[in-house]
Parts: C-alpha cells; structure tokens; sequence
C-alpha cells in the first residue's frame, strides 16, 4: 500500500509538472499573442481616428459643393422659366400672325375664283384703274357683289386688304418719284400706264400674303429651334448638376455611414485595447502565482515521498515474521462426472434443438425440446422405442416447416403484387390530394391575406374618415378662433390708434413747456405757486405702451391672418390627398374582396375534390391496413423467415442424423448380444 500510495504521488507529480510547464507555455504564449493584439489595436486606434479626421473633412468639402450645385440648379431653373416665358410669348404672336395670314389668303384665293368668274361672263371689267383706290374698290364691289356665295365678311376683309395695299403702294410710288425727281428723271406718268387686271392686284397680295406667311414660319421655326437648343443645354446642364448633386449627397452619405461605423469601430477598439491590457496584466500576475504555487507544491510532494519510504523501510525491518504466521493460502480441487454414449447423445439432439429455438426465438422448436426431453425421460416406462417417437416428432416438425415454407412462398408472390398496385394508387391518390392541398393552402392564405389587407383598409379608410372628420372640425374651429382674434385684433388696433391720436395731440406741446421750466430754474427765480400742468412723463410712458401695443397688435393680427392662410392651405392640400387616397383604398377594397369571393369559390370546389379523393383513399387506406396485418405485419421480414426456417430444418436433420447413428449403433449392439448369447 505504501509503495502504491508513493507510486500515486510520484505519478501525480509528473501529471502536475506537465500541467505546469503546459501552463507556463501557455503563459508565454499568451503574453506574446496579447502583446501582438495590444499592438495591432493601438494601430487600429490611430487608423480609425484618422477616418473619423478626414470623413469629417469630406463632409464639409461635401456640404459646400452641394450648396454650389443647389444654387446653379434653381439658377438654371430660373433661366429656363424665364425663356419658357418668352417662347410662349413668341408662340402666342405666330398662332395670331400665322391665323391672320392664313385667313387673309384663303379670302384672296375665293375672291380671284370670284373675280376671274364674273370677267369671264364681263370682260370689261379685265383691266382698269388700279392707281384710283377709289375707282378699284368700286369696281371690284360691283364684282363681288354680283356674286352671292362671297359672305359681306369676307368683303369687308377684301376691301380691307386692297385699300391697305394701294396706300402702302401709293407710298411707295411718291418716295421714289420723290428720288427720280432728284435725280433729274422724266415723269413716270408720260409713258406709266395705269391699266392692270383687278385680279393680279389680288394675285399680288396673295404674294406678298404667303411670303410674309412663309418668313412669319420661318422666323417661328428659329425661334423654336433656339429655344428648344437653349432648353436642352439647360436641362443637360440641370441632368448634369443634379447628377453631381447626387453623387455629392451619396459621398457625404457614404463618408457619415464611414464615420458613424469608424466611430463605432473606435469605441469598441478602445474598449478592446483597454480589455487586453487588463487581461495581459492579470495574466502575468496569474503566471507568476502559478510559478510559486508550482515551486511549493514540489517541496511539499518531496517531503511526503520521503516520509513514506521511511514508513516503509520500518515496516520491512520489523514485520515480515508477522505476515508469515498471519496470512496463509489454501487451495482446494473438485472432481467431474462422465455420462453413457446415449446420454450424450440424447443430450447433444436437445441441445441443438434448444440451441435453435434460442437463436430463432422459435416457439415450435422449443415445445419440440420439452417433448424430446419428455420422451427420453419417460418414454422407455411405457415399452415403446423412444427414439423412434423422438424421429418422428422431429420429421413431423421438419414436414409442417416445409410446408409452411412453401405456403409463406404463395403468400409473399400475392402479397408483393397487391401491395405494389395498393401502395402505387394510394401513392397517386396521396399526390392529389397533396397538389389540391397545397392549392386549397395557398388560396386559404392568399384569400385569408386578401381579406386581412381588405380588413386593414377598411380600418384605414375608417380611420381617414374619422381624420378628415377630425380635420374638418379642427379647421372649423380654426377658423371660427381666425375670425373671433381677428375682430377683436381689428377693433383693438383701431381703438389704439385713436387713443393714441388724442394723447398725441394732447401731449404735443410737452417738451416746449419742460423747457421753459428748465429755463426758469437756469435763472434761479424764486420758486413759484404750484399750478396744474400736463403729466407729460406719464403722457408719453402710455404713449410709448400704446405704440408698443399698436404694434404687437399689428403683428399679431398679420400673424392671424398668416397662419390662416397656410392652415387653410395645408386643410386643402391633405383633404385633397386624403380623396385621392380613399378613392385608391375604395378601389383596392373593391378588386380584392372580389379575388378573395373568387378564391373562396375555388376552395370550394377544391375541397369538394379533395373530400371525394380522401374517401377513396380512405378506402385504399383501409385494405392497404389488412394487407400489412396480413403481409407485413410479423416480427421478421419474408427472407428472414426462409433463412430461419432452413436453418431449423437444418438443425432438425441434424438431430434426426445423429438419433438414426445412436438407433444403429444400438441394433448392432443387440445383435451382438443376441449372437453371443447363442
């Protein structure tokens, strides 16, 4: 026990110096691997601050360039308005000329069909006077007079056009007769004749109509096109600057989500830092403990060592004469029986048997053994060969195993071929009934969504009701406190102001009288009865009130009516929000409770299927339990029942070998017997 205790210690000492030079190694380990962390995160920290230093400073640079392009964004703004402004302008000018135009041609075209009509019918009227407005308007009245599908209208903008065209042209005429004369040219009116067609004068103005048509046109398709290039620069300009804009705000975004998670990232640097520092600290004061604990656990296991193998060197020196005469061993043999060779016989033929009803868990077989150990045992009291009732209750046994064997085979060819038609249907039934739930499932849910939105927005629509109702007394009432503060706020700023009128006029002459009092106490006259002057301090305080009033009245009603006015707007713009989105919730109550009642239609039909699949299948289910009660339904599979089954029939021929041995064996010996007796 000592030497074991000894052994103890010592091989407790060894396992507690590998756990301290472990320990120690982690020690060293532990100290290098903190020291690396402690400087990884120190340069962590100062990488993060860095961040934080220059994401703060794109910031900044971000929130200038962003002001620059919000500022050149509504200046762009402002010059495209204004040159949308002056298009309009300039469109509204050419769709008034280019009508005025159009009207006037179209006159002169039905006038010259009318004209080149009549002179055909009158051809005295082909030339005449065109110098005489007098005599061309005259003449060509009598003309369209004559024709009655030319509408008075339409006269009165012929005449119009002529006479506006003659006075143009005598002006023309006179300016360069004026020229010629002055050039010391022969009169025109010597060889000038007079004589022109009334409807080339019309044709002439129809000329000069569609040239002033066609450069009114031309003039509009400039405009047009400089305004539509001054709008695209602009507008490219606005794309290219509301880009900018976009990327500056994704970069200030991106450089404050930078700077939040560097900040967040500093916190928990910093918090590490602090955390390997104070886990290095405790380790090493942890080492160093250990290191002294190790050196006085060895002291101390070398003191008990030496204390045992002093016990054990007495122990040896005085008690060995003692543990000779106390402890003694005694052993003890035992002998063994033999049996005859037919007990052995008998014995080995039930042995087997038992040995299979054990390993197959067959009842059969083990019944057999009771009646072999039965027979044996008492059969030879009754006269009769018990080995031959021994063999014939084991070829019995072995002709109701084949038997049964070849029955299980009829059995499990039936058994297969409806268990695989059974198992196939029902597995195609199980398929539909599982696609028409998964179905009726997805309908279920989709319908039962459907009607929860539809629940959620008819609470909604309750709920904008009630706002708006809400709104509505709010706003009233608003409205009611707008005009109460603003009739009093009136009526007070009015009765201020006539206050201050009178005090005014009252008070006006105050600062004259202060000064002649002031005067009178320069010249040091004696002091004079006190008489009843103005309280002018008191006078100009409440004037001064009265002015403050005024105006905080004034304010204040400004700010009434302010405040009303945007109220009123804010009122208008959310309830016409609030009608644009019952309109939206009416409409999505209505579409969705109407694929909800569709949805629920189709569950119906669905389950009605499916109601009519699980009834066959319920049937199916039904004989496919009776096959298994009748096929499957046994403690061991068909193969295993043949291999038991030979394996028993094996055994049993075994035994029926080793009876029909011990029966000859017997008969050889009787005959035997019989012989010498002769």
């Amino acid at each position: 026990m000592l030497d074991g205790l000894a052994a103890k210690i010592t091989k407790e000492g060894e396992a507690e110096l590998k756990a301290y030079e472990e320990y120690i190694e982690w020690c060293d380990d532990f100290t290098k691997e903190k020291g690396f962390e402690i400087k990884s995160l120190t340069a962590k920290k100062e990488s993060l601050e860095a961040t934080i230093s220059k994401c703060t400073s794109d910031i900044e640079g971000c929130d200038t360039k962003i002001e620059e392009l919000v500022a050149d964004i509504a200046t762009g703004e402002a010059e495209l308005k204004n040159a949308t402004l002056i298009r309009d302008t300039e469109k509204a000018d050419f769709d008034a000329g280019e009508a005025e135009l159009m009207d006037s041609i179209d006159v002169l075209d039905r006038a010259i069909a009318i004209l080149e009509r009549e002179m055909a019918k009158n051809p005295a009227l082909v030339q005449v006077d065109t110098t005489n407005v007098k005599v061309l308007l005259q003449s060509m009245s009598a003309v369209i007079d004559a024709a009655a599908s030319f509408s008075s209208m339409d006269q009165k903008k012929l005449l119009a056009l002529v006479q506006s065209r003659e006075t143009a042209k005598s002006g023309d005429e006179a300016a360069a007769e004026a020229d010629e004369a002055a050039l010391g040219a022969p009169d025109a009116a010597i060889y000038k004749t007079h004589s022109t067609s009334i409807v080339e004068v019309l044709e002439d103005l129809k000329d000069k109509a569609e040239a002033e048509l066609s450069d009114l046109r031309k003039a509009e398709t400039n405009a047009q096109h400089n305004y539509d290039m001054l709008k695209q620069s602009l507008e490219d300009q606005k794309a290219a600057d509301e880009k900018d804009l976009a990327d500056e705000k994704g970069a200030k975004a991106a450089a404050e989500e930078l700077k939040a998670t560097s900040e967040g990232d500093l916190a928990v640097t910093v918090k590490a830092l602090a955390d390997a520092e104070a886990a290095l600290a405790t380790a090493q004061t942890t080492c160093m403990q250990v290191a002294a604990d190790h050196d006085a656990t060895v002291n101390a296991r070398k003191g008990e060592l030496e204390a045992i193998a002093t016990a054990k060197k007495i122990l040896l020196d005085t008690s060995a004469g003692a543990v000779d005469q106390s402890y003694s061993l005694l052993q003890v043999a035992s002998g063994s029986k033999m049996t005859s060779r037919t007990d052995l016989a008998n014995a080995e033929v039930v042995d087997i048997i038992k040995r299979l009803a054990k390993e197959h868990h067959s009842a059969a077989l083990a019944q057999l053994a009771s009646k072999i150990t039965a027979v044996l045992r008492f059969g030879a009291a009754s006269g009769d060969d018990p080995f031959a009732k021994v063999k014939g209750l084991i070829q019995e046994l072995i002709d109701r195993l084949v038997a049964e064997a070849a029955a299980a085979a009829t059995e499990k060819e039936y058994c297969d071929s409806e268990m695989a038609k059974t198992e196939e249907k029902k597995g195609d039934l199980e398929d539909d009934i599982a696609k028409m739930t998964a179905k009726i499932d997805k309908a279920a849910a989709t319908s039962a969504k459907l009607k929860e939105e539809v629940k959620e927005l008819q609470a909604e629509l309750a709920e904008l009701a009630k706002l708006q109702a809400e709104m509505d007394s709010i706003r009233a009432e608003q409205h009611q406190a707008y005009l109460t503060a603003k009739a009093d706020l009136t009526l007070g700023l009015e009765g201020v102001r006539k206050a201050l009128e009178v005090l005014r006029n009252y008070y006006g002459n105050a600062a004259l009288l202060q000064d002649e009092s002031k005067f009178g106490a320069f010249m040091q006259q004696p002091p004079l009865p006190e008489k009843h002057e103005k309280a002018t301090g008191a006078g100009n305080s409440i004037i001064g009130i009265l002015e403050v009033v005024e105006e905080d009245f004034a304010t204040n009603l400004a700010k009434e009516e302010t405040q009303e006015s945007d109220a009123q707007a804010d009122y208008d713009k959310i309830t016409q929000e609030n009608k644009v989105t019952k309109t939206l919730k009416d409409q999505d109550v209505k579409y969705k409770s109407a694929e909800s009642k569709s949805l629920d239609k189709a569950i119906g039909e669905l389950s009605s299927d499916r109601e009519s699949a699980s009834t066959e299948l319920s049937a199916v289910l039904e004989y496919y339990g009776k096959l298994k009660d009748r096929c499957i339904a046994k403690p061991e599979t068909y193969e295993e029942r043949v291999r038991r089954r030979e394996a028993e029939i094996a055994g049993l021929k075994e035994a029926l070998r080793i009876l029909e041995e011990e029966t000859a064996f017997m008969q050889r010996g009787h005959r035997n017997m019989r012989g010498s007796s002769q």
